[in-house]
């Protein structure tokens, strides 16, 4: 196994690493900034109101995207997985 092969390994790593995180962490960010806009034009200072809209947008994303995030990351591993033998030897 040369550089290049682990170079190429590492990077589609980090490509479906940020494919599978992308959708929960965008929209976790859009929803943390409207609630703090909201809270800052009614100026509610109250620290569940920025925490509690958070984990129900982060679990509904999982829950709509959570069958294509485990799809893409079993995939990932078994072609990890399959290409073990042609790295070795």
């Amino acid at each position: 196994m040369d550089a290049s092969q682990v170079f190429t390994a590492s990077q589609q790593g980090l490509l479906i690493l940020l494919m599978v995180s992308a959708p929960v962490l965008i929209v976790v960010l859009v929803v943390g900034l409207v609630v703090s806009i909201f809270q800052a034009a009614t100026q509610i200072n109250e620290a569940t109101l920025s925490f509690v809209p958070k984990i129900v947008a982060a679990v509904l994303v999982l829950a709509f995207a959570g069958p294509w995030m485990m799809n893409t990351l079993v995939d990932y591993l078994q072609r990890t997985l399959q290409s073990i033998p042609g790295a070795v030897g």
